[in-house]
């Protein structure tokens, strides 16, 4: 059982944020393959998140005992999804990385991500199907369900706009607020 951390000395209190920070990252890393993102792109997605100062890979790869490839191509990728910067820190040769921290803009940059690598392919796909004419039991269900599931896509797609351009009314503003 843990001491309240009143009764905790400081080396217990520090050991505690540190078991608590690792543990956090891999949850995180974990949570991140649910979007579309393997887990070592969400475990460095957190160390920068988590981290005050801006980041090189090295430190990263410390943390994480990864290799330098698997930390910089996994660092290119999050600067793709626009969730992390390179930043450039005087009178260092390294490139630092540092996360976006507003989590609303977070939210809307992984709904469009989302959105650009799963709704928008089915979307092509629907119109092109849509040439498909009823001629039969069989087409003509084909028909009746891709229709419906066009219709359907298309007020997603609607909806999903609205939360990655901001204007998503009361429910964006409450989930991402």
């Amino acid at each position: 059982m843990e001491k309240p951390a009143k009764d905790m000395t400081h080396q217990e209190s520090i050991e505690a944020f540190k078991s608590y920070q690792r543990r956090f990252i891999c949850e995180w890393g974990k949570l991140c393959t649910n979007w579309g993102v393997n887990k070592t792109m969400g475990q460095i997605h957190a160390i920068l998140l988590l981290s005050h100062d801006p980041m090189c890979a090295d430190h990263i790869m410390e943390q994480l005992s990864m290799s330098r490839g698997n930390v910089n191509m996994n660092l290119r990728a999050l600067e793709n999804w626009q969730l992390i910067d390179k930043v450039h820190l005087s009178g260092q040769r390294k490139d630092f990385y540092r996360a976006e921290k507003d989590l609303s803009k977070v939210f809307r940059i992984i709904v469009a991500q989302r959105k650009k690598k799963e709704l928008d392919p089915l979307m092509k796909l629907l119109e092109e199907v849509d040439a498909v004419r009823p001629q039969c039991k069989q087409s003509n269900e084909f028909c009746k369900v891709t229709k419906e599931l066009q219709r359907f896509a298309i007020k997603a797609d609607h909806a999903l706009n609205s939360i990655t351009n901001g204007k998503g009314g009361w429910i964006t503003k409450f989930l991402i607020r």
